[in-house]
């Protein structure tokens, strides 16, 4: 049968545990926000880099017009 002193130690080792775990919880859980917020951020630009591209290439569509003009 195992002694108090061992029983006590693994309850300690089992408390540390629980406090890592909770800590890696809240870690995980701030790296998610982290991932979710730059994930959107990221699709914000790549839409403004398709509506910038957008307008470039109706420009560019555009310069063969001026120069017939001129």
């Amino acid at each position: 049968m195992a002694s108090t002193a061992q029983i006590d130690q693994i309850a300690e080792r089992v408390e540390r545990l629980l406090v890592r775990y909770e800590e890696l919880q809240r870690t995980n859980a701030l790296l998610t926000e982290q991932v979710e917020a730059l994930t959107h951020e990221r699709d914000s630009l790549k839409s403004r880099l398709s509506a910038a591209r957008a307008r470039v290439d109706a420009l560019l569509e555009r310069l063969p017009e001026i120069r017939n003009a001129a």
